[in-house]
C-alpha cells in the first residue's frame, strides 16, 4: 500500500469512527433522530436533548475513540519492541499492573487524588510488564514463554484485585464493572484528565517509528545500525505503557484493542512503520467507539461493559487470522 493510499485508508477508518461516534449520539435509554442530534450538536440550548448530546454523550463516544487509539499503538510498540505477534497490554500484564494498584489506592486510601492514578498506573503497568519481560528472557524468548509470563503475572495480580474486591463491600458492584472495561457516565474531565496520555503515547510512537522499526530486526541487526538497546529499549517499553496508565483509571482494562488493532493494520500492508502506527490508531479508535454504541444499545436501559463487547467480537475475528496463519508481524502469511 502506497503512502497515498495509506493516508485514504485511515480517512476512511477516521471518517467510520466519527460516525460510529455519530450513532453514539443517538442511542440511549432515550433514544433521538439524527435531525434534533444534529441541532443540539450545532446549537445547545440547555434543553434535555441538548444535555444528553454535550454532558452525556459526546465526551463518552470521544473517550471511547481516544482509549481505543492509545491501547492500539500500545499494543502496536509492544509486539514490535518485543518483536512477538502474541503481546499486548493484557498479554504482557501491563494492564493487571496498572489495574491492581489503582484499585488498592481507591480502598485502602480513598484520601488520594485520582490524579495520581495515571503515574500509579504507568508504575504498575512498568513493574508487571518488567518480570513478564524477565521471565520470557527480555521479551526475546519465545512467544508461548512471553504468553506464559504474561498470564502468570496476570493472575498473580488478578488474585490481588479480587481479594481487595472482597473487602469493598458496597463499592464492588460499581468496581466490578470498571474492571469490565467501559465509559458509562464519562465526561468532559474524564476525557482531558485522559487525553495528554494518550497523545504522548501515539504522538512519541509516530516521532520515534523509525526507532521502533529498527525493533523489527534482530539486537543484532538493531546494534549494527547504532542504536543503543540499552538506552532505547526501557524508554520505548516506557511509551508503550503511558496510554494504558492514562486509560485504565477511566475505563479500566479493555480487552482485545491493543492485540488485533495493530494486526488487521498490518493486514492491509502499508508502507513504514509510521502509516501502521496511524492506522493502528485509527482502527482501535473506530473498534472501541463502535463497540461502546453496541454496548450501550444491545439491552436498553441496561448496558454491558466495553471489555466485554470487544472481546466477544474481536475474539473470533482474531481466531480466524490465527487459523488462516496471519498472525505474524510482517502483516502477511508466514
Amino acid at each position: 500500500m502506497s503512502p497515498r493510499q495509506s493516508f485514504l485508508a485511515i480517512g476512511l477508518i477516521v471518517v467510520a469512527a466519527m460516525l460510529a461516534a455519530m450513532l453514539g449520539l443517538l442511542v440511549g435509554a432515550k433514544t433521538l433522530s439524527v435531525e434534533t442530534a444534529l441541532r443540539v450538536l450545532l446549537a445547545p440550548d440547555g434543553k434535555i436533548e441538548s444535555i444528553l448530546v454535550w454532558t452525556l454523550r459526546l465526551p463518552r463516544s470521544l473517550a471511547a475513540a481516544a482509549g481505543g487509539a492509545g491501547l492500539a499503538v500500545s499494543g502496536y510498540v509492544l509486539q514490535t519492541l518485543t518483536r512477538n505477534p502474541l503481546t499486548d497490554p493484557g498479554i504482557t500484564g501491563v494492564t493487571s499492573g496498572a489495574v491492581a494498584p489503582i484499585v488498592c489506592c481507591f480502598v485502602f486510601l480513598p484520601w488520594l487524588s485520582p490524579a495520581y492514578y495515571p503515574f500509579i498506573g504507568l508504575a504498575g503497568g512498568l513493574a508487571a510488564a518488567s518480570v513478564t519481560f524477565w521471565v520470557s528472557r527480555g521479551g526475546q524468548g519465545r512467544p508461548l514463554q512471553l504468553a506464559l509470563g504474561g498470564v502468570s503475572v496476570s493472575l498473580f495480580l488478578g488474585a490481588i484485585t479480587t481479594y481487595v474486591l472482597l473487602l469493598t463491600g458496597p463499592q464492588s458492584a460499581s468496581l466490578l464493572f470498571w474492571l469490565a472495561g467501559g465509559f458509562q457516565g464519562r465526561t468532559w474531565s474524564h476525557l482531558l484528565y485522559m487525553l495528554p496520555w494518550t497523545i504522548t503515547g501515539v504522538v512519541g510512537a509516530l516521532l520515534l517509528r523509525r526507532v521502533i522499526g529498527m525493533f523489527m530486526l534482530s539486537d543484532h541487526a538493531a546494534a549494527g545500525m547504532g542504536l543503543q538497546l540499552g538506552l532505547w529499549k526501557p524508554l520505548i517499553l516506557i511509551l508503550a505503557v503511558i496510554p494504558v496508565a492514562g486509560v485504565a483509571p477511566i475505563a479500566g482494562p479493555v480487552a482485545f484493542v491493543g492485540l488485533a488493532a495493530p494486526h488487521i493494520a498490518r493486514l492491509l500492508k502499508p508502507r513504514g512503520t509510521g502509516w501502521e502506527i496511524g492506522l493502528s490508531a485509527a482502527l482501535g479508535a473506530l473498534i472501541v467507539t463502535a463497540a461502546d454504541v453496541f454496548a450501550r444499545s444491545i439491552a436498553i436501559p441496561r448496558e454491558l461493559p466495553v471489555g466485554i463487547v470487544t472481546a466477544l467480537l474481536g475474539g473470533p475475528i482474531f481466531i480466524y487470522l490465527v487459523q488462516r496463519g496471519r498472525l505474524s508481524l510482517a502483516g502477511g502469511p508466514r
